[in-house]
């Protein structure tokens, strides 16, 4: 968004802006039947790179960002936190489908829609939902180190004011606690929004090969592209090229890929990174084993 609107929007009371967004939203919904449903889903993982390649996808010039484009959506939250509200309340977050037939006589290339939240991959219930309403979605996954990804998940939490424990590790111990029947209770009661599960779930995030299990079996392999957060902080150019390939977008070179979300982290205390890197080398060995992909996490 250019400086010079950033700044009018800053100008704005707050109460004015919920009403406009609360209009916008509603006439969304009252246009939901001409609007589309998203082509793509970058689903994860947290911490792990997700909303630098959204911001990435965005910038081509053949993705149409979010409705309304002035409010720089990454993601509804649908098939995590909102999905009570339905398909109609979803698909007002979309272009319309003349917009995207306007954009392709313009091109010759019909712009691709889609969203990003890093909780899909963990929700239970996520992949059913999905394959539910966007059964042909490309999904794309970003995982990370499980213990560089743990201990960034954690300092997020501290500086949003979300997680009161004062250290990192009195957190991780305090997780098997935390979760203690949530994600029984989340399938159970579809409504129910888990205050742990989502913002204290250290490293159960972590246990990759538990979460991907369940979207694999639905998507298969070849409609879910898994990358890892490692090659995206060496290689942005090479990563981004990948993601434009699996989505048969046109591959076009930015002038600068910049890395969003960036969280500078005091230094880990080495006892509690060898007790984590133990801990995840099992589920570290069944992830290398399911995608048939090594990892190097485990020294």
């Amino acid at each position: 968004m250019p400086d010079p609107v950033r700044a009018a929007k800053k100008r704005i009371p707050r109460p004015v802006k919920r009403a406009v967004r609360r209009a916008v939203r509603r006439y969304g919904e009252h246009t939901a039947d001409a609007r589309t449903l998203p082509d793509f889903l970058i689903i994860g993982t947290k911490r792990g790179g997700t909303t630098s390649v959204w911001n990435w996808l965005v910038r081509h010039p053949n993705v149409a960002p979010m409705f309304p484009a002035l409010q720089q959506i990454k993601s509804p939250h649908y098939f995590d936190v909102h999905y009570q509200r339905g398909e109609r309340w979803y698909r007002s977050h979309f272009p319309t489908e003349a917009a995207l037939e306007r954009a392709a006589q313009r091109t010759g290339i019909r712009p691709l829609t889609g969203e990003a939240s890093p909780y899909y991959l963990f929700h239970p219930l996520a992949p059913e939902r999905v394959q539910h309403t966007v059964p042909k979605a490309r999904l794309i996954v970003l995982l990370r180190n499980p213990v560089d990804r743990a201990y960034s998940n954690y300092w997020e939490r501290r500086g949003s004011n979300a997680e009161p424990l004062p250290t990192f590790e009195a957190a991780i111990d305090a997780e098997e606690e935390r979760l203690a029947g949530e994600t029984e209770r989340i399938l159970t009661e579809p409504g129910y929004r888990s205050y742990h599960h989502d913002w204290h779930s250290y490293l159960a995030r972590g246990r990759y090969v538990e979460q991907l299990t369940g979207w694999l079996d639905r998507f298969g392999r070849d409609q879910v592209l898994v990358l890892p957060f490692d090659d995206l902080r060496r290689d942005a150019n090479g990563a981004y090229r990948v993601v434009q390939e699996f989505l048969s977008l046109p591959v076009v070179e930015p002038p600068r890929l910049a890395h969003h979300n960036k969280l500078p982290v005091p230094p880990m205390a080495p006892a509690t990174r060898a007790r984590l890197v133990e801990y995840f080398r099992p589920w570290n060995a069944r992830l290398t084993e399911l995608l048939e992909t090594p990892f190097d996490w485990d020294r």
